[in-house]
């Protein structure tokens, strides 16, 4: 399906393009994290009947420890390894969505402030770390008249500016030895972590509205460059009948 707009288009067109790609992008990453949780939250041992049946398995060397027969139990075997995988699986898909949800959202935040500077970018700017990796820009908008859904958008700032907040802080106290977190630290991080886990959801819900949000900054270029254009062609047919 025809989802671009041509390499001849107006500035405006491609900006909104640009969004709309960081946009699908969150999106493929929130289904994936969707599928990861179902798949561990299907190997969870409260969720599973286990086969409790045993085999017996040892080593080929004639002495050791695996020299003697050990029971094992091949379902349960199967189910911790599968744990361990969907888990670090689970953990990649998170950490992927909430960094495209948060490009998402800073890049249409960046996107309607340049606009609303007078700028007319053709793609959304982000700066790479020493990955070459798209770092996170700021992702507050500021005024936008009388945006019907200006309030809707102020909201949902502050709820992921909280949850940011909340994920930074847990992080901070993860990352110092154990000696120095108290237990009332200890505590924090817990509640900051739990509170933090809406942070990807809540990103790509605020670049949703910011998405919108831009198409309504962009009305007054695009009228713009229709009288441009219409007066462009205005003058082109005065010139033609000139020269006739």
């Amino acid at each position: 399906m025809y989802n671009l707009a041509p390499a001849n288009a107006p500035w405006f067109e491609h900006l909104v393009d640009s969004v709309q790609a960081l946009g699908e992008a969150a999106r493929e990453w929130q289904l994936a994290d969707q599928s990861a949780r179902l798949l561990e939250a299907g190997v969870e041992l409260e969720r599973r009947n286990l086969h409790e049946g045993k085999i017996l398995v040892k080593g080929s060397e004639g002495r050791g420890w695996d020299s003697n027969p050990r029971r094992r139990g091949p379902h349960e075997h199967a189910v911790f390894d599968l744990q361990k995988i969907y888990m670090e699986h689970r953990f990649v898909t998170r950490r992927n969505y909430e960094h495209a949800a948060m490009l998402y959202a800073s890049g249409a935040a960046r996107a309607i402030a340049q606009v609303q500077a007078g700028e007319q970018p053709e793609r959304v700017l982000f700066s790479i770390d020493t990955d070459r990796i798209p770092m996170v820009g700021g992702y507050k908008i500021n005024e936008l008249g009388n945006y019907v859904n200006a309030k809707k958008i102020a909201a949902a700032y502050e709820q992921l500016a909280r949850m940011d907040m909340a994920a930074e802080h847990a992080e901070e106290i993860a990352g110092r030895d154990d000696h120095e977190v108290s237990d009332h630290e200890a505590s924090e991080m817990f509640e900051a972590s739990v509170y933090a886990q809406g942070l990807p959801d809540a990103a790509y819900a605020y670049g949703r509205l910011a998405e919108d949000a831009l198409r309504f900054v962009l009305l007054g270029p695009k009228e713009t460059h229709r009288k441009q254009q219409r007066a462009a062609r205005e003058q082109a047919g005065g010139a033609d009948g000139v020269a006739q």
